[in-house]
């Protein structure tokens, strides 16, 4: 079973979010990143860009496949992790701790519309 993490917010499309604060750090989950195999590139958008939820915002590609990335959150994107730019891989050693945008969160209410731990874990399960 893939890993889940108590406390962060999960989309209907693998993305996970941690809230900081009015920031959010979106991410790929544990359970996608065993689906896509071996990452090799991920598309990110340019600081300043505005994100909006359930629409694209990059792109992750792997040897096997390449999947859009779709934000969870609505926000500007106030960093990019430029470290995913030459090692794409740390995604698959460890999904959760390399995160691919942090957003200033302009709607925090539309955190009500993502999953908790105990909601993503069954929805995994289907």
């Amino acid at each position: 079973m893939a890993k889940v993490i108590e406390g962060l917010y999960y989309s209907e499309s693998h993305e996970y979010v941690r809230v900081e604060g009015d920031f959010a750090f979106v991410g790929i989950t544990d359970y996608a990143q065993h689906a896509l195999g071996n990452i090799v590139y991920v598309d990110m958008p340019d600081v300043d860009d505005e994100v909006t939820a359930e629409e694209d915002f990059g792109a992750v590609e792997s040897v096997k496949a390449a999947s859009d990335l779709i934000s969870p959150v609505s926000g500007t994107v106030v960093e990019v992790n430029e470290a995913l730019e030459d090692q794409p891989e740390l995604i698959n050693q460890d999904a959760f701790e390399n995160w691919i945008i942090k957003v200033e969160l302009s709607d925090k209410g539309e955190l009500d519309n993502l999953m908790d731990a105990a909601a993503y874990e069954a929805f995994c399960a289907k």
